[in-house]
């Protein structure tokens, strides 16, 4: 599988600068075959969220996209997190990614372990220094950890990298695109991926289509 996927994405659903059908076709023209569109969410809008990419998927489909319906659940207390997700996957959310601890916005400490915790989690994005024991958990729950090119998100991708290869983490390389300048080509993915230090036969792997399909089952 040779195309290339971008699993978090903004669009103008929450603070993007781009339709989702432009993200769209613009990331067609990169040579994207899987996308998902994963604005912010929390209580106040996430069946919206679902319900507009939702929407958009046949339009897709006549770009060459297979379009992922997904939210980022963000900034909301860790103990609302669980019943949020499984709220998603109920209301047909593809792919539910939560906003981890970043270091570079101030997110509720025991975010990343709530994510982690929980099955109805696909993917924790940006998630700073996440704990050992929190990536454990994440690997029993085959959650995956995100190595980003995201400014200020993108510091601690050195050690995400680290942690994630000694819980057996799967990683997944995205952009959390907000502007038509955050988009990746294939060598830009690569760099990000040789950059956070994965190795060359790791980047491959991460930025592989068929890591999708063993994160969301196909």
């Amino acid at each position: 599988m040779n195309g290339l996927y971008d699993l978090h994405t903004h669009t103008t659903m929450s603070d993007g600068e781009l339709l989702p059908i432009e993200l769209v076709r613009r990331l067609s023209v990169l040579g994207y075959e899987i996308v998902a569109i994963a604005d912010h969410v929390d209580c106040t809008n996430v069946g919206q969220v679902i319900a507009t990419t939702t929407c958009l998927k046949q339009s897709a489909s006549r770009y060459g996209i297979r379009l992922l319906s997904g939210v980022e659940i963000t900034h909301v207390p860790p103990e609302e997190i669980a019943e949020l997700a499984g709220y998603a996957k109920e209301k047909g959310a593809d792919i539910v990614v939560v906003h981890g601890e970043s270091p570079v916005e101030p997110v509720a400490p025991g975010t990343n372990h709530a994510a982690c915790s929980c099955v109805d989690v696909d993917l924790l994005a940006h998630p700073g220094f996440i704990t050992p024991e929190d990536a454990r958990l994440a690997a029993k729950n085959r959650i995956a950890l995100e190595i980003t090119s995201r400014n200020g998100h993108n510091r601690t991708n050195g050690y995400v990298t680290v942690t994630a290869r000694e819980a057996g983490c799967m990683m997944v390389v995205n952009s959390d695109a907000h502007a038509p300048c955050d988009l990746l080509t294939r060598e830009a993915k690569m760099a990000v991926a040789r950059g956070a230090g994965l190795t060359e036969e790791e980047s491959r792997r991460s930025t592989s289509l068929n890591i999708v399909s063993d994160l969301l089952g196909g």
